[in-house]
Parts: structure tokens; sequence; C-alpha cells
């Protein structure tokens, strides 16, 4: 049986697969924040009062971040067992048609208490579907990648992210400013029925990409394992516990997007359509900045630029806050390109390769999605954590600062306790004597 080459055109659309798969998702997946915290207290909680309908609305958002690990049990599970191309199309149809529904859902003023319980059954769907696609992509772009230039094919995963993120945002900045009356009505549903023609189009380049060789390779030697959570499980803790800890430089995102917008705004005086201004532009920097990182990381391997980018992150994260106090708009922007664009980026743009390098073929989607999974709990938490933290004052802000910077640290000191894999062959990655002696009869 021929495979696909990893030469040609074949890495390309695999990266293109995935940088269309993954700002598809990530746009579905940030359009529901900006829509919680604008309208959907008013449209599917309307008689809960203004405090406890946000509290409400916002709550439908943290749903998804209780579903995804759930979800990457499932579909690493079957994306190691069945191939990654299937469990990609059907996590791309799942975060497809669930936000293309929510833009459809009727309010609560006509289906009662009906509209809130679709809203979270939607909301679900979303989460289930995020749990698989960055680790499923990242696991196929790397597998279809020639030698010596996985990290690079395997950014555009996260540079789709970072896309997603920028329209999601630009796409709520005309919605929000519609009259009161349009925006509850309708105005609210057009960016969520807007993704179905980019989800139409990532879905036909994802159909027509084949399975990568190594995955393959793998069932025609009988490699497949039954149970790839419990290969992982059994074998791969160590990289389970330090990806967690190396994906601590990822609470520096929700802090700075979520807990930042809002300091700079109530207790800055910066203008909230400033600080969304501020988000899109460090995020366009990321879009182009994260191939170039991982680009480097293939020169000189994943460890010191995932390091240098982490502790850049503890350093400028000063810089920024520091910016905010001024209330100066351009110092903010240029402190968040420093942070996001440049710092954050690096380690933003080397994780897909050197998380999917820890795991070998049989359960890299599963080890990849699990991990991650549960590596961005503590994103969730940190906005909360920095409400409680901060203080008054021009320097209320430093030891929220030295938190991050710390977590940051830990995070560079992670990517350095386990061995460089730029430059092992695929078939080496993750496989050691005692996981290749001690690997489970096949299925």
């Amino acid at each position: 049986m021929s495979h696909t080459t990893t030469t040609g055109q074949t890495p390309r659309k695999a990266a293109l697969a995935s940088f269309l798969g993954s700002m598809v998702e990530y746009y579905d997946f940030f359009i529901y924040g900006s829509a919680s915290a604008l309208v959907f207290s008013h449209v599917f909680f309307p008689d809960a009062g203004a405090s406890t309908g946000m509290l409400a609305a916002l709550a439908t958002f943290a749903v998804a971040y209780i579903a995804r690990p759930i979800g990457s049990f499932f579909l690493g599970h079957f994306g190691d067992r069945i191939g990654r191309k299937r469990v990609l199309i059907f996590t791309l149809a799942t975060m497809g048609g669930s936000t293309f529904l929510i833009g459809c859902l009727p309010s609560y003023s006509v289906i009662g208490v009906w509209a809130p319980i679709l809203l979270v059954l939607c909301r679900v769907a979303q989460g289930v579907s995020a749990a698989g696609e960055q680790s499923g992509a990242s696991s196929m772009t790397l597998e279809h990648s020639p030698e010596g230039r996985r990290g690079y094919f395997t950014s555009f995963t996260l540079s789709g992210t970072q896309a997603g993120l920028v329209v999601a945002t630009l796409a709520f900045i005309p919605v929000a400013a519609l009259p009161t009356e349009a925006l509850y009505s309708w105005g609210w549903r057009v960016p969520f029925w807007a993704s179905a023609i980019v989800v139409i189009v990532a879905m036909i380049v994802r159909r027509t990409l084949e399975e990568p060789p190594a995955f393959e390779e793998m069932k025609e030697s009988q490699e497949v394992v039954k149970f790839p959570l419990m290969v992982f499980i059994r074998h791969y803790w160590g990289s389970f516990l330090r990806i967690v800890v190396c994906h601590l430089y990822a609470t520096i995102s929700t802090t700075v997007t979520v807990f930042g917008l809002g300091y700079a705004v109530e207790q800055w005086n910066i203008s909230r359509s400033s600080m969304l201004w501020t988000i899109v532009i460090s995020n366009i920097g990321q879009v182009v900045t994260i191939p170039l990182w991982a680009k480097l990381s293939d020169k000189i391997g994943r460890r010191p630029v995932f390091a240098v980018g982490a502790l850049g992150c503890a350093a400028s994260v000063f810089v920024y806050f520091w910016a905010i106090t001024t209330s100066n708009w351009s110092l903010v922007v240029l402190a968040s390109v420093l942070l996001g664009s440049v710092c954050y980026a690096a380690p933003n743009g080397v994780w897909p390769s050197l998380y999917a390098e820890m795991f070998d073929a049989r359960v890299r989607y599963t080890g990849l999605a699990v991990s991650t999974q549960f590596a961005n709990v503590p994103q969730g938490f940190l906005p909360t954590i920095a409400a409680l933290m901060i203080g008054t004052g021009a320097f209320g802000w430093v030891p929220l600062a030295i938190l991050l910077a710390v977590l940051c640290v830990l995070a560079a000191a992670a990517a350095f306790a386990g061995r460089e894999t730029a430059h092992v062959p695929l078939k080496q990655l993750g496989r050691t004597p005692r996981t290749t002696a001690a690997a489970p009869r096949p299925a």
C-alpha cells in the first residue's frame, strides 16, 4: 500500500487544514464569550436581574471548560483508534453545527426556560469539539510534516487559533454598535451564522487530506492499540505532568484578555473599544510571529525557544500592567505587542510540536488531548484569582504580576525537564525501551 509522502503539497495542505479548522473552532468558541458578555443576559436570562443575569450568562461560557476534559478522553481515544481525519471532521462539524444552532435559538420570551437549556447544550457541544481540535490538528500536521520542519508546519494550528480570536473580536465590534433593539433581536445572531461559510471551506480542505503515513503504517503493522488511554496513563504520566507545568505560561493569555480588559477600563479609564483593538493588534502580530518562532525551533530546538519566550513573558507582564496605569493607549499597545506578539508567541508557537513529540503515534492524539485540556484548567481560574489579588493605586498590580512571572518561570523550567525532540526522527518520538517492550497487544 502506498502512503502519502511528507513532501510536495501534503504538509502545506495539512497546515492549511489545521489553520482553517482552528480558526473556525476558536472563532466559534470566542464569539460565544463576546455574546455572553454583551447580550445573553438580556436574551436568555431577562428575569434574573442585571447582575444575576450576567453571572448566569458567563456561567454558560464556563460550561465548555468542564466539557473539554471529558471530551478529550473520547476524542483522543477515537483519534488514535480510527484515525485523525475522521475525528477532526467530527469536531469541525460539531463546532460548526452547534454554533449555527446558537444563532437560531429562540429567546427566553418565546420558549421560556427551554431557551437557556438549549443554549447550555450547544455550549457543551462546543466544549467537546474544542477538546479535540488543537490536539488532533497538531497530531495530523506533525505526522504529515517533513523532518526538520515539523515545528514550522505544526505551528499553523496556533496561528489559526489566534486568527479566530482576531476575527471574533472584529465581528463583535460593529455588532455591539447596533441599536439596542436590533442587537438583542437579530444583530447578535449574525456572527454565529457567518461561521458557516468558513466551516464549509475548512470541511472541503479537511476531507481531501489523507490520513498521515504514520497512522496508516500503524494500521498495516497492527500496532493500533485497543485502549490508548491505558497506555498513556501507564507510560506517559511524566509527559502529562511536564505539559501541565509547561502550559502555565498560558495563564498570561486569559489574565490579559479577560482580567486586564476590565482592569484597564474600570480602574484606569481606557475605553473598552481601545482595549478591544489592543487585543486585535496583539493577536494579528501573533499570527505572523508564531510560525517564525516555530521555524527557529526547528533549527535550535524546541526547549530554548519555548523557555526564552516564557521568561520573556515573566518580564514583560510587568511592563504591560505598568503601561495600563499610565492610561496611555499607545504605551498599552506597545506593551501588549511586546508581551503577546513577541514573547507569548514563542511558547504558543512551539507547544504544538513540543507536546506532540512527547508521545508515539499510538497514543499521540490521546496524550495531547488529555494533557492539554487538563493543563488549561488554571487558565479558567486566573482571572478570578487576579480580581482577588489586585490592589489599589499605581502599584496594586505588582502581586499579580509576580504570580504570573513565577508561573512563567516554572513553565520555562519544565520545558527543559525532558529531552530535546526537534531532531528526533518521527518514528522514534515517544518511544523508549520501557514503552516499546511493555506495549500492549494491538486491537
